[in-house]
């Protein structure tokens, strides 16, 4: 069996913690570029991750993640959010980095950012664009996870939250970003009963269907 797949039996969502170990810099910086380099629709990437360090931001937001003790007991905490609305400028910035990092002149990119605003401003609510956003943050979560797994670290994404009161305490609303899902990073500890539980997946016949 393949190292891939020996990591992806290995992980699970990790709910008790080895409160005595923390992330290093290094690895945390392995996952911060995980999340950077996930991939996204057109590139457009229209999210922000947040790692919210501040201890008494993260005993707040506990209170409106059902107390649940991940938040407060992890190493650290990601808020993957996204842009509360999709504009043309978003279209532009990329055409600018595209140009920039590639060394060419945006007008040879004028069909790509037209492809992007017919396709998304003009094609799409307000809030189907913003469910387009949260559908692409939930690749890089999964980014995030395999990252972790792949270097011997626990995640635990959670949806259980209060996005309204998360957007509150982190000033997210004065950034016009919204929070999506949430991603607790730890070491599990030895008594999480819940590390020995033979993992629960559907066969490939269940979930697969060859045409």
């Amino acid at each position: 069996m393949s190292k891939l797949i020996d990591t992806l039996n290995w992980r699970y969502a990790t709910k008790a913690f080895d409160l005595s170990k923390k992330v290093s810099d290094e690895n945390l910086n392995i996952l911060i570029e995980s999340l950077r380099l996930a991939p996204s629709s057109y590139g457009l990437q229209p999210w922000k991750f947040i790692l919210v360090e501040n201890s008494d931001l993260r005993a707040q937001l506990k209170s409106h993640s059902w107390n649940q003790s991940q938040i407060t007991d992890a190493s650290h905490l990601f808020v993957l959010t996204v842009n509360k609305e999709f504009k043309l400028e978003d279209i532009t910035k990329l055409i600018q980095e595209t140009a920039k990092v590639r060394g060419i002149d945006a007008s040879m990119l004028k069909w790509y950012e037209d492809m992007m605003i017919n396709g998304l401003l003009n094609a799409r609510t307000h809030d189907q664009l913003l469910g387009w956003s949260k559908n692409q943050v939930y690749i890089a979560l999964g980014f995030l996870t395999l990252a972790a797994a792949e270097i011997g670290i626990d995640t635990c994404p959670i949806e259980w939250f209060d996005p309204v009161k998360y957007d509150e305490i982190l000033w997210l609303d004065k950034l016009w970003l919204t929070s999506a899902v949430v991603c607790p990073v730890w070491y599990r500890s030895v008594e999480d009963k819940y590390a020995q539980a033979p993992k629960v997946r559907y066969s490939q016949n269940d979930v697969l269907l060859r045409m």
